[in-house]
């Protein structure tokens, strides 16, 4: 059986996507998906808009780390005809229009769940990867607060 190729990074450096499609395709994919997210320079909060400055990430590496494993694992169980999954996040400093999270999986074919297996996966990291995100703008700062809450054993 080939072993699948699975990336999990978290990075101060710029995302290639050209080599990270590279990193997890095969000779037999015919397909893939990218979800890249990005920082926002204009914000609508509750009707304002705030100008974003720039944001700041940060996270705990190895628990990051592991928990993005989790987040490819669960997508392997679910979809098991994707083949490569890239899972890969900025720290640092980061201003308007720069790409800050990429999730791409790969598989033979576009109908075999990797537009699924994306979504699920940027879903996911949102929801149990510990990465903290500071919002600059011109009228200060904030910490965005996530909603998760972990259950025993996660």
């Amino acid at each position: 059986m080939t072993e699948f190729p699975t990336i999990f990074l978290i990075t101060e450096e710029e995302l290639d996507l050209n080599d990270l499609l590279e990193q997890i395709t095969l000779p037999s994919a015919g397909a893939a998906c990218f979800f890249t997210g990005m920082v926002r320079g204009k914000t609508d909060r509750d009707g304002l808009l705030s100008q974003t400055e720039f944001l700041e990430y940060d996270a705990y590496v190895p628990m990051a780390e592991a928990k993005m494993q989790q987040v490819a694992d669960e997508i392997r169980d679910r979809w098991p005809t994707v083949e490569g999954i890239a899972i890969v996040q900025r720290i640092g400093c980061l201003y308007p229009r720069t790409p800050t999270v990429l999730i791409a999986c790969t598989a033979a074919h576009r109908d075999t769940g990797v537009f699924e297996a994306a979504r699920y996966g940027i879903d996911r990291l949102k929801e149990i990867v510990p990465i903290w995100k500071k919002e600059v703008s011109l009228d200060g700062e904030t910490w965005m607060e996530g909603e998760y809450t972990p259950k025993p054993g996660e």
